[in-house]
């Protein structure tokens, strides 16, 4: 009897040193993502709070107190809770954001340049509001000078090519305002670049396209191919002399969706020496929910689609009850932090891990993955990855070293062909309609 209670008390206390192992393991993880965002801005390629500012405050600041919890603000009827405050930023220890100044793609031509001027306004705006948290970067070197006084870098990303208005003047106007990336396009194609989500018009980028690629690296504007179809991805980095960006995408030989990035892309982008930021949103991320997203938009139109179809045309209450069944009877799947963490290794192992960053796309998607609800998350995932057996140098990579590598490679090829050549004055229908000269 007495060697079986010494028995079971060895067990046990072999038990509870595997507990506490495995708690200071824990504990040592987070100690390392600490250290490492400590020496290491972490950026973020893409947050859509400026347009929901916009959308839900009419860009009245007095309006939202973003040193408050956001999530628990009123939330529109189609929309999400937000994902983006000052505490939470802290908590996840965000060195960098790259907002988006998005504006819907059905604004178009002097209106659309108007609207992007008020949407860079309105985030210079907040950064000066919150300037205890927050400072405006424009350069690789005032990220690294904000993120050593403990303020984050608020930097402004153009959201589509139909901001400019086909005008290379625009283009430079609205870097001199400080934005420091354009995405060639967004859900549309543009006059000159074909969009990952709509017909192919020009199966790539025109010759006005590759003149905003060159006037881009004249002025040191990243290039972003978020969006972007995979012929206009290698025409812009067959063209381009700067590394580009993704950013917000993620691997499509983990989940086909047309936003996420081939294998054969990636393979270009580690030889452009580019980065793709991954994406959070959940249709891109899990194959199960892209199933649903669509099978959701199917059944929508099957019960309402306006102006010739559906079983329930023109009865908003019907067609609200028909599919809230549907939904019920049909669970929307989640995804994951584990799943997103599954595309950045993806990135990684095609690409390198030089090429890889953080684009969560928060305040732009309808729901998050689970693990990743807002910008306090993003230490979580850097723990993820460290399970995983990345080393400390490698996830500082991904928080944001590779992205200010290529902020600084930008610049010197900027500073390069500035040298050598002056803006352009080339015009879309110089290039791409001779005939109307």
């Amino acid at each position: 009897m007495q060697i079986r209670l010494m028995l079971g008390a060895a067990l046990a206390a072999l038990a509870f040193t595997g507990a506490a192992q495995a708690a200071d393991s824990e504990a040592q993880i987070k100690a390392r993502v600490e250290k490492v965002l400590e020496a290491t801005p972490l950026i973020d390629g893409h947050n859509d709070l400026p347009w929901e500012i916009r959308d839900r405050f009419h860009s009245d600041l007095s309006k939202i107190d973003l040193n408050a919890d956001t999530a628990h603000l009123p939330v529109p009827a189609d929309g999400a809770p937000l994902m983006t405050d000052i505490p939470r930023m802290r908590a996840g220890h965000m060195g960098g954001q790259f907002w988006s100044v998005w504006i819907p793609v059905e604004i178009k031509g002097p209106e659309a340049v108007q609207v992007t001027v008020e949407q860079i306004d309105l985030v210079k705006a907040m950064t000066a509001k919150y300037a205890d948290a927050m400072g405006m970067a424009y350069t690789a070197a005032d990220v690294r000078r904000l993120h050593k006084a403990h303020r984050m870098a608020s930097m402004i990303g153009v959201e589509g090519g139909h901001q400019i208005n086909d005008s290379l003047a625009v283009l430079r106007e609205y870097y001199d305002l400080g934005a420091r990336y354009m995405t060639l396009t967004h859900t549309s194609n543009t006059a000159w670049a074909d969009s990952a989500t709509d017909n192919p018009a020009h199966h790539g980028l025109t010759p006005f396209g590759k003149e905003v690629v060159r006037e881009m690296n004249r002025m040191g504007m990243l290039i972003d191919l978020s969006h972007v179809s995979p012929e206009t991805m290698r025409a812009a980095l067959e063209v381009s002399e700067a590394p580009v960006i993704y950013s917000h995408s993620s691997a499509r030989a983990i989940v086909d969706h047309p936003r996420d990035v081939p294998d054969d892309i990636l393979v270009l982008v580690a030889k452009n020496g580019g980065v793709v930021m991954a994406n959070f949103a959940p249709g891109y991320v899990s194959d199960e929910r892209r199933h649903w997203d669509a099978d959701h938009a199917a059944e929508r139109s099957r019960f309402n689609a306006p102006p010739y179809g559906g079983l329930y045309i023109g009865q908003p209450d019907r067609t609200k009850a028909a599919m809230a069944e549907w939904v019920k009877t049909h669970p929307r799947p989640s995804a994951t932090l584990a799943q997103v963490a599954d595309h950045i290794e993806h990135i990684r192992r095609v690409a390198g891990v030089d090429h890889v960053g953080i684009g969560s796309d928060f305040d732009g998607i309808g729901d998050t993955p689970v693990g990743l609800e807002g910008v306090d998350k993003y230490p979580a995932l850097l723990a993820e990855l460290a399970r995983r057996g990345w080393s400390d140098e490698d996830l500082g990579k991904l928080a944001g070293g590779n992205v200010l590598r290529v902020m600084a490679e930008a610049e010197a090829v900027s500073a390069r062909l500035k040298a050598a050549r002056g803006p352009s004055q080339a015009t879309l229908e110089q290039l791409d309609k001779p005939a109307a000269r």
